[in-house]
């Protein structure tokens, strides 16, 4: 088993040995540019890890992880597009750089591109890969759909939250691994086992996203503090504040979220008070607890030994403990 940051760092060679960036230019540098922005690369070190944890050789899982990372980027190109948005990674987004045809037209050739590292394996592991590939893609957009529906509704739910959150984040987590134990060849039981723990971690992962947007340290975050605030999006913070709010504190966070300001300083500082006030804050951290306890419960079941489930658990740990 490898070092988190040594699997990073195996990936990246292998992404860079990619021949992307060919003719016509303006479709494939697009491409390249966005892959070659950085990010954490969690989804492709998930896939390698878990190879390595069904006892192959991680190499063998480069393509499916490929497949992983090129299709992530494909969904925050148009994602991007959709939110208009100038700036991933501290860069220029793809539409604001080229233009959005070019942004539209790359996005598409990125999602056969992701299917195209597919063809590196035999028939059987091809269609098992595909198959999960083609569900888990069509659910991030699910997801994506229902993001946007919510913000011109004032009735969305706890379960239908929640589901949108599985949908546009932790099934491309849970796949990620379940790609990693096909190409070992795992038995069906650990790949169906090791994809709960991947959602669950997923879910997790993505409700303390939201915790920290409006609660995390703003030197070292990584995005704007209180972003969710501005867009007024009916987050788990959000909606269980609304669930626990005495009825003046419903009506001002009703207020402040009916409203988009030029200056939203004061806006963040009010509604992070009744995030706290209501226990909206710390109802969101015993959600993260809860989903981080499911998977480890999850990884016990795994038919791996004990040495490779505390590798699990520490990496779960690790990516739970950010508190910035």
């Amino acid at each position: 088993m490898l070092t988190i940051s040594e699997y990073q760092e195996q990936f990246l060679i292998y992404l860079k040995s990619q021949n992307i960036d060919k003719e016509p230019k303006n479709l494939y540098q697009p491409i390249d540019y966005i892959l070659q922005l950085g990010g954490k690369r969690l989804r492709p070190i998930l896939t390698l890890m878990t190879a390595d944890i069904f006892d192959i050789d991680y190499k063998l899982a480069l393509p499916a992880a490929m497949a992983v990372e090129v299709f992530h980027n494909f969904s925050l190109v148009h994602d991007d597009i959709m939110d208009d948005a100038p700036l991933r990674r501290g860069n220029e987004t793809v539409h604001e750089k080229w233009n959005i045809n070019t942004g539209i037209l790359s996005g598409d050739a990125m999602l056969i591109l992701a299917y195209k590292y597919f063809e590196n394996y035999q028939p059987e592991t091809f269609r098992k890969l595909a198959k999960l590939f083609s569900k888990t893609a069509l659910e991030v957009c699910e997801g994506q759909q229902y993001d946007v529906d919510f913000e011109t509704r004032n009735d969305v739910t706890i379960p239908e939250y929640l589901k949108m959150i599985e949908y546009k984040t932790a099934v491309l987590v849970a796949a990620a691994m379940k790609m990693g134990a096909i190409v070992a060849r795992s038995s069906k039981e650990n790949r169906s086992l090791i994809y709960d723990f991947g959602l669950n971690l997923g879910l997790a992962f993505q409700l303390q996203d939201d915790y920290l947007d409006a609660f995390g340290n703003p030197e070292t975050f990584g995005k704007q503090v209180g972003g969710d605030i501005i867009e007024n999006k009916k987050t788990y913070l959000y909606l269980k504040a609304l669930e626990f709010a005495k009825p003046t504190e419903k009506e001002q966070l009703l207020h402040l979220f009916s409203t988009k300001l030029d200056d939203n300083s004061d806006k963040i500082v009010a509604v992070k008070e009744i995030f706290n006030s209501t226990g909206a804050s710390k109802a969101t951290q015993n959600a993260i607890e809860e989903y981080t306890l499911k998977a480890f419960e999850t990884l016990e079941q795994i038919k791996i030994s004990e040495d490779k489930k505390a590798i699990l658990k520490a990496f779960g740990e690790n990516l739970m403990s950010r508190n910035t």
